[in-house]
C-alpha cells in the first residue's frame, strides 16, 4: 500500500518532491524518485511484503519501470507460473511479479491478478505508459490530462495547484455526498474508472482508455441453498487466507456487525496465531456497540482492543478529515474510521475489514425498503400519483416517507437512483451528469434488489465506501484488506438467487447461516447501531458556533448552484430542533472547510 506519481510535465525536482511530501502519510517507509527521459516517477512506500530495500520503487526491469500501489494477493501463484516460463526474481515482492507478468503477458496480466491496485508501467522500447486500476476501485487513481501533458497520482492534492474548480462536480457532490468517477473537483483532472486500463502514447501524445472488467448480465445458478452456502464459505475462506499474507503485524477490525464478525471468524480459523482485533465504542450508548464486539472477541479468542471515545475525540479529527480526504467528502462515518485506524496503527500495519458485505448480500436498510415497496412501484404511475395525496399518506403514519417515494417516483429505476441521490434538493438547478456513467445496472438484471445492489457496487462502493476506507487507513499508514471485495465473491454472490441473500426480512441470510458455525445466532442478532456519530446533535450544541461561522453568507453565496436561501432555512430549522437536516448541513460545512484548506 503506497502512493504513486508520474508526470511528463517538466517540473523542477524540488516541486515534485514537495508534491510527494504533501501525501507522505501514504508511504512513510521510503520515498523514491526517478527521472527517465521526459518522465518523472515518484513513489511513497508503506512496506508490507519483502521489507528489504531491494523492493523499493520505482522498480526497473530492463526496458520497464513501474510505480505500484496496492497488493496482488495471488502473486505467489503468478510468480510460480513465471518461474516455469523461465523468469528469475531478485525480490520477494508482488511488485516484481506484476512487472515481469506485464513483460510476459502485456495487458492480459490484468485477467490473472487478484488484488487491489493502481499502477503505471513505462516501456522505453515503445515509449508508452500502461496504467490500470483494480476491478472494484479499492485503490485510487487520479490523472490530469491536457493535450498530451499528464500527471498521475494516488491522491488529488498534488494535482490541484493552478487548476480551476469543476462547478458541475460541486453540484454532483451536493447531490450525492461525494464526486462520482470519472469526475473530480478540478477541471481536466479525472479518476480512472475501476476495471479500466489506459495507454499513454508518448510518440503521438494520445490517451486511450479501455475496460477490462465489469459486472455482467446476471445468470442465476441452478444450485441448492446448502451447496451455495458451502461454496461461498470456502470461497470466503480463500479470500481471507490470501489476505493474511504479510511481513508486518496484521489484525482485524471487529464491530458489532455480521460482516466483520464473519471475516474475523475465518481469520481466526486460518491463522496459527491469535488475531488482534480492534473496535471503538462511544460514551453515548445510543451509538455504542462495543459490548457486542467484545462478546464476539471472547467467543473467537482474539486479542481485543476497545477504545471508548468521546465527542471531543471525534470532533478533534475534523481537520484531519479535510487534510486527507482532499476532495469534498460528506460521509460522516469517516470520522470514527479515522479514529479506529489511529488506534490500530499502534499495534498493526495491516487490518482485515468487513467492507463490501452489505453491497453483495443485501444488508443495507434501503434493500428492505425496496422489498417492502416493490409492489407499489409496479402500479401504473398515474394511479400512484393520485394515491400520493396527503389524505392517503396521513393514514400511513411513520412509513409515509418510503411509501411517498414509491408513489411519486415515475419508474422503478428512478426509485433505485433516488436511494443514492438527494434529487437536487438544495440546488438551484438540478444537475445529475454523473448518472450517464452508471446506467449498466438497468440491463444486468430484472430483479429490483439486484439492480439496486449493482448500482450500490458501481456507484457508492467505489466513490464512498472505498474512498472512506482508503483515506482513513492511509492517514495513519495502515493497509486495510477487504475479503468481501474479492471480485470472485462479488461475481458469485450475483449468481445466487436474491432469496439466498434476503428472505422475509432476513438480510444477509446466507452470511448469517455461515456465521452460525462460529458465533451463536442469539449473539450476532443483537441490535446494531451502525458506524455513525451524532453529528446532528453536535451541530446544535458543541459545534453550533463553528457551523454558523463556517456557513456564513460570503461562503454560501459563492458556492456554484447552491440554493443558499433555501439552505439557510434548513439550517435554522435544524438549529431550533424543528427538523433534522444533518446530511445537507454537514455536506455544505465540509465543502466550506475544503474551500479553506485549498484556498479556492
Amino acid at each position: 500500500m503506497c502512493g504513486i506519481y508520474l508526470t511528463n510535465i517538466p517540473y523542477e525536482e524540488g516541486i515534485i518532491k514537495d508534491k510527494l511530501k504533501s501525501i507522505s502519510f501514504r508511504g512513510p517507509n521510503y520515498t523514491g524518485f526517478k527521472k527517465e527521459g521526459i518522465l518523472y516517477f515518484g513513489h511513497l512506500r508503506l512496506s508490507i511484503l519483502d521489507l528489504d530495500p531491494r523492493s523499493n520503487q520505482p522498480m526497473v526491469s530492463d526496458n520497464l519501470t513501474i510505480v505500484f500501489n496496492g497488493e496482488i494477493y495471488n502473486y505467489k501463484d503468478i510468480k510460480q507460473d513465471l518461474i516455469e516460463l523461465g523468469y528469475s526474481f531478485n525480490t520477494e515482492s508482488d511488485t516484481e511479479v506484476l512487472l515481469l507478468g506485464y513483460k510476459h503477458w502485456g495487458k492480459h496480466i490484468l485477467e490473472k491478478i487478484n488484488g487491489m491496485f493502481a499502477f503505471c508501467i513505462y516501456d522505453s522500447n515503445t515509449n508508452k505508459v500502461f496504467s490500470a486500476r483494480d476491478r472494484l476501485g479499492v485503490k485510487p487513481f487520479y490523472y490530469y490530462w491536457n493535450n498530451g501533458r499528464f500527471e498521475i497520482c494516488s491522491q488529488i492534492r498534488p494535482l490541484l495547484q493552478g487548476k480551476s474548480i469543476n462547478e458541475d462536480a460541486i453540484s454532483m457532490y451536493l447531490d450525492t455526498d461525494y464526486i462520482p468517477s470519472p469526475y473530480t473537483i478540478a477541471e481536466n483532472v479525472f479518476k480512472l474508472p475501476p476495471g479500466n486500463f489506459c495507454f499513454i502514447d508518448l510518440n503521438t501524445n494520445k490517451l486511450k482508455i479501455e475496460e477490462y472488467w465489469n459486472l455482467k448480465e446476471v445468470k442465476i445458478k441452478d444450485i441448492s441453498y446448502k451447496d451455495a452456502k458451502n461454496t461461498l464459505h470456502n470461497l470466503l475462506i480463500d479470500a481471507v487466507k490470501i489476505r493474511l499474507q504479510s511481513d508486518v503485524p496484521i489484525g482485524s477490525f471487529l464491530s458489532g456487525g455480521i460482516d466483520s464478525a464473519l471475516i474475523t471468524s475465518l481469520a481466526s480459523k486460518i491463522s496459527d496465531k491469535k488475531i488482534n482485533t480492534f473496535s471503538i465504542g462511544f460514551d453515548n450508548p445510543k451509538y455504542d456497540e462495543s459490548n457486542i464486539a467484545e462478546q464476539f472477541s471472547e467467543i473467537l479468542g482474539t486479542n481485543h482492543n476497545t477504545t471508548i471515545c468521546t465527542s471531543k475525540d471525534i470532533l478533534d479529527l475534523i481537520p484531519k478529515l479535510i487534510e486527507v480526504y482532499d476532495e469534498p467528502f460528506a460521509d460522516s462515518s469517516a470520522l470514527p474510521s479515522l479514529l479506529l485506524n489511529s488506534i490500530a496503527k499502534n499495534h498493526v500495519t495491516v487490518a482485515l475489514s468487513g467492507d463490501g458485505g452489505d453491497e453483495s448480500f443485501l444488508g443495507y436498510d434501503h434493500f428492505e425498503s425496496l422489498e417492502r415497496n416493490k409492489f407499489i412501484i409496479k402500479i401504473p404511475y398515474f394511479i400512484r400519483k393520485f394515491l400520493s395525496a396527503p389524505i392517503f399518506l396521513k393514514a400511513i403514519g411513520k412509513d409515509s416517507y418510503r411509501v411517498r417515494n414509491a408513489l411519486t417516483t415515475k419508474t422503478e429505476n428512478d426509485f433505485i437512483e433516488n436511494i443514492f441521490s438527494r434529487k437536487g434538493f438544495i440546488l438551484k438547478e438540478k444537475r445529475q451528469n454523473w448518472t450517464a456513467h452508471y446506467q449498466g445496472y438497468k440491463k444486468w438484471s430484472n430483479s429490483l434488489l439486484q439492480k439496486a445492489a449493482d448500482l450500490n457496487i458501481k456507484l457508492w462502493l467505489e466513490n464512498d465506501s472505498n474512498v472512506k476506507v482508503d483515506r482513513a487507513s492511509m492517514a495513519y499508514s495502515v493497509e486495510v484488506r477487504s475479503p468481501f471485495l474479492d471480485y470472485r465473491v462479488i461475481e458469485y454472490a450475483r449468481s445466487l438467487p436474491t432469496s439466498f441473500r434476503y428472505k422475509k426480512g432476513r438480510q444477509k441470510r446466507i452470511l448469517r447461516d455461515i456465521l452460525k458455525e462460529y458465533i451463536p445466532e442469539e449473539v450476532f442478532n443483537l441490535p446494531k447501531s451502525g458506524f455513525s456519530v451524532p453529528i446532528g446533535e453536535w451541530m446544535r450544541h458543541e459545534l453550533k458556533d463553528e457551523f454558523y461561522k463556517a456557513l456564513n453568507d460570503d461562503f454560501l453565496n459563492k458556492v456554484p448552484n447552491l440554493n443558499s436561501s433555501k439552505f439557510k432555512i434548513l439550517l435554522e430549522e435544524h438549529m431550533k430542533g424543528q427538523k433534522n437536516h444533518t446530511p445537507y448541513i454537514w455536506k455544505v460545512y465540509v465543502l466550506s472547510k475544503w474551500y479553506d484548506e485549498f484556498n479556492f
